[in-house]
């Protein structure tokens, strides 16, 4: 009987020992699910971009993602995706008040 026991003890802690070793494994990494490789060349419509993020790895790019959840990276450089950025921060911000 106390055989039986300590077994159990051992299988739930050993349970306890894998669920912690892989939430904490998983969680303490943070990974991007996109990347921008090809940028776009072609100026997008403003009113359609809803959010975006910068990236330098593994080029200098902004990935803008549209009202339809298409993400579209370009060059960060360019007029306009300045402005598109700075409309996009300032809705972000209307939004929070």
């Amino acid at each position: 009987m106390k055989l039986h026991t300590a077994a159990i003890l051992l299988l739930f802690w050993l349970g306890v020992f894998t669920v912690h070793t892989v939430k904490g494994n998983s969680s303490s990494e943070v990974m991007r699910k996109f990347k921008c490789v090809n940028l776009s060349t072609r100026q997008l419509n403003i009113r359609n971009l809803v959010n975006y993020e910068k990236q330098q790895v593994p080029t200098d790019a902004i990935m803008f993602l549209t009202a339809g959840g298409i993400r579209i990276c370009v060059r960060p450089n360019q007029k306009w995706v300045q402005a598109a950025i700075k409309r996009i921060d300032e809705r972000q911000a209307a939004k929070r008040k």
